[in-house]
């Protein structure tokens, strides 16, 4: 990386929130394993983690889309990456016994939600198995650890409501991906209270919370069927995209929204794994809580296409209308907060494939966002310490 890039990003890296705060002191020397780190945001978080500091590792698949961030980011050049399934039990077990992470941030997952009706014992196995398979490895381990378990806002048992879900409201899903990644948080809250639910006999201490993010959007998304891909490939072409759902509504945000919320969760569960085991909701406010047509409107306007969209006559599996989460436990006992507004969210995805388009490379365009949501956050946090 270059030094003066690195330091200039080390330079504004420190506290991001005002309560339990993210710093670059906890991050630096930290050994963090990241499965599924060649998905999107698994990129994005490599990224930000050589950034700050820490030593990153990657257990995964290959990337899951042609082209993906990982590879146009050379996001392998910072990270030790291993390549495996996480359902092979021994090799990922083998693995975390190797690294002796201080965190493990556990994407690996079929994330979409099309992809799942098509196969859903596919997503069953990974989502379900692999996620137990996963933290049958961590049993081994003999060192503190914080794992995150990354799963979604969908795991909710959705009923249409116009508020926001919280965690304790009841887990469900009526598609193969949503009941996926719900039956996951079930695994996960097992092991949590069967193994990792106080200190061993050699003082070693795991904690473990669920992290369940919005509809994380940001430049380098390729993944198919998903609102931003489409519809950035649609308006470089100068064509409105195609929607299946154009009223339906979900919890946008940015993905350094998102991992600002990981990672902040991930600190305060490796100093306090008892505190802040369990479920958190890291989503946007309100007022970013738009339907997919005006996601499409506002991300089309610096492209002056005119007619953004047509809805799309096919008929498509069942998708919920409204989805909506409410974050205030991660508000008030993290001190987490989005900094990135939907227009700006937006606004920075776009600007981040027009950039791209225009010949700059993916690793600048991301390390150039990472240190301005960095600069942003800080001035956000100084400001609210001030009031």
């Amino acid at each position: 990386m270059n030094t003066i890039v690195s330091e200039a990003l080390y330079a504004v890296s420190g506290e991001l929130t005002h309560g339990v705060q993210l710093t670059s002191e906890f991050w630096r020397g930290r050994k963090v394993l990241i499965t599924g780190h060649t998905g999107f945001k698994g990129s994005w978080l490599c990224l930000w983690l050589h950034v700050l500091g820490a030593k990153v590792h990657g257990y995964s698949l290959p990337p899951p889309t042609d082209p993906s961030l990982y590879e146009q980011a050379a996001v392998g050049e910072v990270v030790e990456s291993v390549t495996g399934d996480i359902r092979e039990q021994s090799k990922i077990a083998d693995e975390i016994a190797r690294i002796k992470p201080d965190v493990i941030m556990h994407f690996a997952a079929r994330s979409v939600v099309l992809d799942a009706y098509a196969d859903p014992v596919e997503a069953y196995s990974t989502n379900v198995v692999g996620t137990a398979s996963v933290l049958n490895g961590v049993r081994r381990l003999k060192s503190k650890c914080a794992v995150v378990n990354v799963t979604t806002d969908k795991v909710y048992e959705n009923r249409g409501w116009i508020w926001g879900y919280r965690e304790d409201d009841m887990l469900g899903g009526r598609d193969p991906y949503s009941s996926s990644k719900a039956c996951a948080e079930l695994v996960a809250n097992a092991f949590r209270q069967s193994y990792f639910s106080g200190a061993d006999q050699d003082g070693c201490q795991i904690g473990l919370a669920s992290a369940r993010a919005g509809n994380v959007i940001g430049g380098g998304d390729w993944t198919p069927h998903q609102l931003i891909p489409d519809t950035i490939a649609a308006l470089a072409k100068g064509e409105p995209v195609v929607l299946r759902n154009p009223g339906a509504t979900r919890p946008w945000q940015h993905v350094l929204d998102c991992l600002s919320g990981y990672l902040t969760l991930a600190e305060a569960l490796y100093r306090d794994p008892k505190e802040f085991a369990g479920g958190w909701n890291f989503g946007p406010t309100d007022a970013d809580m738009q339907p997919v047509s005006r996601v499409v409107e506002l991300l089309a306007a610096p492209w002056g296409v005119q007619s953004a969209w047509i809805r799309d006559s096919a008929e498509y599996p069942h998708e919920a209308m409204e989805l909506r989460l409410n974050s205030q436990k991660a508000e008030r006992a993290l001190g987490w907060q989005g900094h990135l507004p939907l227009a700006t969210a937006l606004g920075w995805t776009s600007d981040w494939f027009r950039r791209y388009f225009a010949g700059e490379s993916a690793r600048s365009v991301c390390l150039s966002q990472i240190n301005d949501y960095m600069t942003f956050a800080r001035s956000a946090h100084e400001t609210a310490r001030t009031d």
